[in-house]
């Protein structure tokens, strides 16, 4: 899949209709598109995000998050990328619409995708959202949805940020700390890596089994399941109605803490205390302690569900012990049976040989010989194998899987909950105290209540504030309701799952269940092999990459990837076998680690789309940066868009290096402060286009 054009409608800076044609006749696959700061690059790239996830856009980045939440919330954000020289002409429509090209989506054939989402200032509650195929209304996208049939034919928003990305910011990949940024993380890995299609699979087939087995339920039985379904139901009605009233809250308390801000502002300017430069580094190390105090109380929220089981450590050892018994168990019993039937194959062989009819053998004779030799079977060929209790209890019967995660958990209690849950404590309290310093700051700085102007925009500032808190405590007390919903929906089906494996199957379903229980288990096996499939390769990718890319060369022995449950994480090992911490890791190192990354995934995907790379050399030295565009850039995608700034982030020396492989070059030419175009230039010209046209050199 490539993109053929993108088309901009009076989006922010680019007033009118403007085109950009990403076509190419050859084999080269990449395009350039360029201007100074403020010209439109950023907000050409924020553009296609919109197009795609519209509302959800903020999903796909922390940096569109921001800036919906900074401008009071998406509906207050999407009313103002209206452009201004528009909206002053009486002009209130604005678009984005991307046609894509060798689409390739089963059961619907087709050569070419047009989505289009549009908002009209006036009229529109929402994002309008029209997609053609081959010019037509599709049936499929009508049925399914535009955002649905998006994410699920075109691009998942999980994985969005790994095809557009701003290549400053992706070091944010080597800086996850928290268990939920390791668990979006780790969701991400699985989309793209496939591994999360064929778990939908199996889970359907699953789900299918059981449906064929509540067919054969007795009239009790039916009713418990019936009533049992209800349930997780009305759980899931109840989930989704917190969830959208989170979204709203949260829209709220982003136009509440703008308003603040604002009248903080004005109560600053009153009293001239500290200036607007020092209040805006106030602002950042406000939000950025308040970001971490969320992680924080994220990660003490899971220390606390950890809580229960290091308090009954001894209960969760005996659990343990069982598990391995257990284990021990299967694998006696699987050496005894051996045993048995090694035995009863020989004697039944030497029962059946005819024996002289001088030869006359007693029971006693024959007792004794076959139990010798059965000893004898065990001594020589089997003789490892334990005696086994007759009334040994099997409790558990946990997979591996299930075995790994809990014996993953008691080594996490025994070596390093303790000090974990220390230092998040030690670290939420620093926070919090650093937090509540800065606020006393900028509240010091606040103009005195004398004035009563002053004192209406403190009064309300203040009621304003109080309703965030609310809001915040709202939000915690859904989110509450929402993890003790997901609790019992969870029991409710494990209790649907208990009845129907009890069930017999009825015999007009027998070869359906049959089918479905072989295909289950060979997902199993397949997902297994396709895991460590994966792992290995993903490995040789990010340490080619690594290789590749960075100058000091064997600093990075090893990549390691571990797939534990739904958990991926990805470990960096030195020549000595010792993790090398990728918070350790310079900036420019980070970005190295995180661009090898990026490559793997994209290479070990079956996700063909193009990929789009904002502020493509910001924290490379000159060896890196030639790396990156001589063996990343042209081989990352079919299709690959740079959105650099000319002589700081491309020279032209890294240019022709690029030189071969460029298909299109684009300036963003602005007209003035209202407007911009796109400029096609033929990339022979285009250097010397730039330089002449802005006097760069």
């Amino acid at each position: 899949m490539i993109i053929k054009e993108i088309e901009l409608y009076n989006f922010r800076i680019y007033n009118g209709l403007n085109k950009i044609d990403f076509t190419s006749e050859d084999d080269k696959n990449i395009f350039i598109v360029s201007g100074r700061n403020g010209f439109g690059k950023t907000t050409f790239l924020m553009s296609l995000v919109w197009c795609l996830y519209g509302k959800q856009m903020q999903d796909v980045d922390d940096l569109y998050n921001k800036e919906i939440s900074d401008q009071g919330g998406y509906s207050k954000y999407i009313v103002n990328s209206l452009n201004r020289l528009a909206k002053a002409e009486g002009d209130t429509k604005f678009s984005v619409s991307i046609t894509f090209n060798n689409v390739n989506i089963a059961d619907i054939p087709c050569k070419e995708i047009k989505v289009t989402r549009s908002f009209d200032t006036i009229t529109s509650t929402t994002d309008e959202v029209e997609i053609l195929v081959d010019g037509y209304a599709n049936e499929l996208s009508k049925e399914v949805g535009p955002e649905i049939f998006i994410r699920d034919f075109i691009l998942p928003k999980e994985i969005a940020k790994f095809f557009f990305f701003d290549a400053e910011k992706i070091v944010t990949l080597a800086e996850i700390n928290t268990a939920e940024q390791r668990r979006k993380l780790s969701q991400a890995y699985s989309e793209v890596l496939g591994i999360k299609k064929y778990e939908d699979l199996k889970n359907e087939l699953e789900t299918l089994q059981l449906r064929l087995r509540q067919e054969s339920a007795s009239s009790k039985e039916r009713i418990d399941l019936i009533n049992l379904k209800r349930d997780v139901e009305s759980f899931e009605v109840k989930i989704e109605d917190n969830q959208n009233r989170i979204l709203e809250l949260k829209e709220n308390r982003s136009e509440k803490n703008k308003e603040s801000r604002d009248i903080q502002e004005k109560l600053i300017r009153a009293g001239s205390k500290i200036t607007m430069e020092e209040l805006a580094e106030l602002r950042i190390d406000e939000e950025k302690l308040s970001l971490r105090l969320k992680e924080l109380q994220n990660e003490l929220k899971e220390s606390y569900e950890l809580i229960p089981f290091a308090i009954s450590g001894g209960k969760l050892l005996e659990v343990s012990k069982q598990i391995s018994n257990e284990a021990d168990f299967k694998a006696a019993k699987y050496q005894v049976d051996n045993v048995k039937e090694a035995t009863n194959k020989i004697l039944t062989e030497l029962a059946n040989i005819q024996r002289p009819d001088d030869l006359v053998i007693d029971h006693r004779i024959r007792t004794f010989y076959q139990n010798t030799f059965h000893e004898l079977i065990k001594k020589h060929f089997y003789p490892n194998t334990p005696e086994l209790p007759d009334d040994f209890p099997t409790l558990h019967e946990f997979s591996s899987t299930q075995v790994n995660e809990i014996n993953s958990l008691i080594n996490n209690i025994k070596l390093s909950f303790k000090e974990s849950f220390k230092r998040i404590n030690g670290d939420y309290l620093e926070a919090k105290n650093d937090l509540n310093s800065i606020r006393r700051k900028i509240k010091d700085a606040e103009a005195n209540q004398e004035d009563p102007v002053i004192a209406i925009y403190r009064t309300k500032k203040d009621a304003l504030d109080n309703e965030v808190i609310h809001i915040d405590q709202t939000i915690d007390s859904l989110n509450r309701e929402i993890g003790e919903y997901s609790n019992e929906k969870t029991q409710k089906l494990k209790n649907i799952e208990a009845i129907s494996r009890k069930l017999d199957v009825a015999a007009a379903n027998k070869d359906k269940d049959e089918l479905a229980s072989r295909l289950v288990n060979n997902l199993k096996e397949f997902i297994a092999d396709f895991k460590e499939q994966k792992k290995k390769s993903l490995e040789e990718q990010i340490l080619k990459g690594l290789s590749t890319l960075m100058h000091k060369k064997g600093f990075i022995k090893k990549v390691r990837v571990d797939i534990i449950g739904e958990d991926i994480d990805i470990v960096l090992l030195n020549n000595r076998g010792d993790e090398i911490k990728k918070e350790s890791l310079s900036k420019g190192e980070q970005q190295m680690y995180a661009t090898a990354l990026l490559r793997g995934l994209v290479e070990e995907s079956d996700i063909q789309f193009p990929v789009f790379i904002d502020s493509p050399m910001q924290k490379f030295d000159e060896h890196h940066a030639e790396n990156i565009v001589r063996y990343f850039y042209p081989n990352v995608s079919d299709q690959v868009v740079l959105f650099p700034l000319i002589n700081k982030e491309l020279t032209s020396k890294e240019f022709d290096i690029l030189f071969p492989s460029i298909a299109g070059t684009f300036l963003i030419n602005n007209i003035h402060e209202d407007k911009s175009e796109f400029k096609s230039i033929a990339p022979s010209e285009f250097l010397n286009t730039y330089n002449s046209l802005y006097n760069a050199i």
